[in-house]
């Protein structure tokens, strides 16, 4: 179950994060100097987490398969949290290099996108990789029979 409401948990983070990059009362402009290939809703959500347009939709995309994998099982969600541990570990060390921190101008994911994600990759990689069936079944149920 941890699997399962894990994967529920992050898809309705990036549903937010995908939908509140749309609302132009949350984003402030972007930091001067900061130019884009596609510049269509960039600015910065919250005044914390630079976005645009492609960025928005990559959370979308996301929370599309976050819902997916929650009511297709544990199996699903599992793929679902290790696949984003891995994807997200990479857009964390991408962050970290000029050019690709912007991945070549096209998504911003740079500054307090870094920490964020990184907080994605290990909540996602610690339940996608290291909380089994077994121990998710004796947490939450102590009169499972063993067959």
């Amino acid at each position: 179950m941890w699997s399962r409401y894990t994967a529920l948990i992050l898809a309705v983070a990036f549903a937010g994060a995908g939908l509140l990059g749309f609302v132009p009362a949350m984003l402030s402009p972007p930091p001067p100097g900061e130019e884009l290939v596609v510049n269509s809703m960039h600015g910065v959500l919250l005044g914390l987490f630079p976005v645009n347009v492609i960025h928005n939709l990559i959370h979308l995309a996301f929370a599309l398969w976050g819902f997916f994998a929650f009511f297709s099982g544990i199996l699903a969600s599992r793929t679902f949290l290790r696949s984003t541990a891995v994807i997200y570990a990479v857009f964390v060390v991408m962050g970290f290099i000029p050019g690709l921190d912007t991945v070549f101008g096209l998504v911003p994911i740079h500054g307090n996108d870094i920490w964020l994600h990184a907080l994605l990759a290990i909540v996602a990689g610690v339940v996608g990789f290291f909380v089994t069936d077994r121990e998710t079944l004796h947490a939450t149920d102590t009169t499972a029979r063993r067959i």
